[in-house]
């Protein structure tokens, strides 16, 4: 890709968001009941290629287990308050009353409380009682604290996923994380994120990962551009990633990495040309931070908001629009791709010509501005 001269002593790539971008229809369509949205990692298949992300006002076991009989897969955030706090409901309402200047002060305030490991195998125990695939997260620098407690209660799907998340992390206070050994020595998959580019991730699935998140998670409420001038485009981003993937996949003699596009996705749309883009599936919060079930009560926030240093997040008001079930599979009583994700992901499939996601992958995209 050719490089835009930003001033004589700095060029950059020309990067692309998923909303400069459209699909293109081919010459053929199929009926939406023809199209199969099935997706699969390791020994877990799902009806849906929706990943919900690791956040307390998105998961809680309770909705880990409804997302799970919906056909998609829950990662519960073991650094949140349902592994801090035997019933956090009542902090919950809290942080749900606040205004907004205030929020981000309680939210500090209410995560300094210590992380119990008999609260993460609790919290485990319960979803998988339900009889669905069980996904929790941790962040890299908690990895080797917490993980035994983790693989102790019989995990399926083991996240690891910071806002950035690299291969080989210097650092001279601690040992670091060796991802490489850690994935090989546990007996679970792994998805590890974030990255952004096709080295990061080429190294990141060289580690052994079963899959590597793409993006920075919480697009709705992220300042990470702000406070850190890091971003990277979504579309770009997927497609390098990809790109990534397949040279892997020669590299390794056949080993498929999957490819989990997480974040900046509020729309069905944007669900669809993340995977035309290349994405095997999609991790998302804030369009089921919009369910009657989600435990923020309308409200919507990532771990990066209350940080103790430095918060790169905020808590944004989403109010609520329908339950779990009709935003993830309809009926929608709305035009702006907030409600029935999975029917329109189906229906834009049908539209393009393509039977099921990996040939969905292969669609032509074209550059394309949105209008104002």
């Amino acid at each position: 890709m050719s490089q835009v001269e930003i001033g004589r002593g700095k060029s950059g790539r020309r990067a692309y968001a998923l909303d400069e971008i459209g699909i293109v229809p081919s010459r053929r369509t199929r009926d939406p009941e023809e199209v199969s949205i099935a997706w699969q990692i390791d020994a877990y298949r799902f009806e849906s290629p929706v990943i919900v992300s690791p956040m307390d006002s998105v998961v809680s076991p309770r909705t880990a287990i409804e997302i799970g009989r919906l056909g998609g897969l829950a990662v519960l955030d073991l650094e949140g308050l349902w592994t801090r706090y035997e019933d956090p409901s009542p902090l919950l309402e809290e942080v749900a009353s606040l205004d907004g200047e205030a929020a981000t002060r309680r939210l500090q305030e209410i995560y300094t409380a210590p992380i119990q490991d008999d609260l993460i195998g609790r919290r485990i125990e319960e979803v998988r009682g339900a009889g669905v695939t069980t996904a929790v997260r941790l962040s890299p620098q908690r990895t080797v604290q917490h993980h035994k407690a983790v693989i102790d209660a019989g995990v399926d799907i083991f996240v690891i996923r910071g806002t950035t998340v690299s291969a080989e992390h210097v650092s001279g206070r601690a040992e670091p994380l060796n991802l490489k050994q850690f994935i090989y020595e546990l007996d679970v998959p792994v998805i590890v994120g974030g990255c952004a580019t096709h080295t990061a991730a080429l190294h990141l699935m060289r580690t052994g990962a079963a899959g590597v998140l793409v993006g920075f998670g919480g697009g709705a409420g992220h300042t990470t551009r702000t406070v850190l001038g890091v971003a990277v485009p979504m579309a770009t981003a997927i497609a390098d990633v990809a790109a990534a993937r397949r040279d892997y996949l020669d590299e390794s003699g056949g080993r498929y990495v999957h490819v989990i596009a997480d974040g900046g996705m509020g729309s069905s749309g944007d669900i669809a040309k993340a995977i035309a883009c290349g994405a095997d599936a999609v991790m998302v919060g804030s369009p089921l931070a919009r369910a009657t079930e989600a435990p923020g009560r309308g409200f919507h926030w990532g771990s990066e908001a209350h940080h103790g240093d430095l918060p790169r997040g905020r808590r944004v008001e989403f109010g609520t629009i329908g339950t779990l079930e009709q935003i993830l599979h309809g009926p929608s009583s709305v035009a702006d791709g907030s409600m029935n994700l999975m029917g329109a992901l189906k229906r834009t499939m049908a539209t393009a010509g393509y039977s099921d996601l990996k040939e969905f992958q292969r669609v032509q995209v074209v550059v394309a501005p949105q209008q104002t």
